[in-house]
This record gives structure tokens, sequence and C-alpha cells, in this order.
């Protein structure tokens, strides 16, 4: 298969602070990194992108732009590099075209088990009966 790939100017990288444990470190070095992808603008296959926006991710906004937090790790460059393989994985995510579904029939057994549920229901049900006529 292919492997695709995404421009460096299609990908909008930002240090930002990072959340969580970390001391005074956190407030003072913006460590984590912010990826922002426009996926509805992007270079990329239309039916790759069609897959995409149409796919409910959280991570997407309305205009289709995909945003990422990379803050796993202490330094700038790791966080980057992160953000990258994330993307990616993504990307990968939504390349290939989902399985079509095969139409089955119901096995002999469970059409079996279903109308014997079926009909002791339907004693259960005549046996509350008050069949005295009113």
């Amino acid at each position: 298969m292919n492997t695709l790939h995404i421009q460096d100017a299609e990908v909008e990288l930002t240090a930002i602070r990072a959340q969580g444990p970390g001391g005074q470190n956190v407030n003072k070095v913006s460590s984590a990194i912010q990826l922002r992808f426009d996926v509805a603008n992007a270079s990329l296959p239309d039916d790759i992108k069609q897959r995409w926006l149409q796919s409910g991710d959280n991570r997407l906004t309305q205009e289709g732009v995909f945003i990422l937090k990379a803050q796993r790790h202490r330094t700038q460059e790791a966080n980057r590099m992160d953000a990258w393989a994330r993307l990616y994985e993504t990307l990968d995510l939504y390349a290939k075209p989902p399985k079509p579904r095969k139409a089955t029939k119901p096995t002999y057994g469970s059409v079996k088990r279903r109308l014997e549920g079926k009909s002791m229901q339907s004693r259960l049900k005549a046996s509350r009966r008050n069949d005295t006529g009113a």
C-alpha cells in the first residue's frame, strides 16, 4: 500500500504549557505541543478526507481542523515527535476503507431456540389468562 505523506506546511505546531504534575517547571516551560491539521483543506485523497471528517472524532473541530495535544514527555522535541507519530497513526486509521458487511442467515439452531422461546412465552401467558369468559 502507498504510504501517505503530510506536508510540513499543512501542519501547525505550537508550544504550549503542559498540564499535570511537574512542580514549578510546568509553570515556566512550554514543553507540550499542540498540533493543528486542517483535514478539510489537506492534500490527501478525497476518500480519506471524507472518512476522517465523517468519523465523529472529538479532536476534529466543526471546520474540519484536527487538534492534537502532545504532553507525554518532558522535552518539547520529544513531544513534537510524539505529535507527528500520533498524527500518522490517526491518518493510517482512516486510510483503510472499512470492510463491507456480509449479510448472513441465522443458523438452524438459533432459529430453533428463538421459536422455542416464543412458544414458551406464549404458553406462560396462556396459563395466566382467565378463560372463564365474563
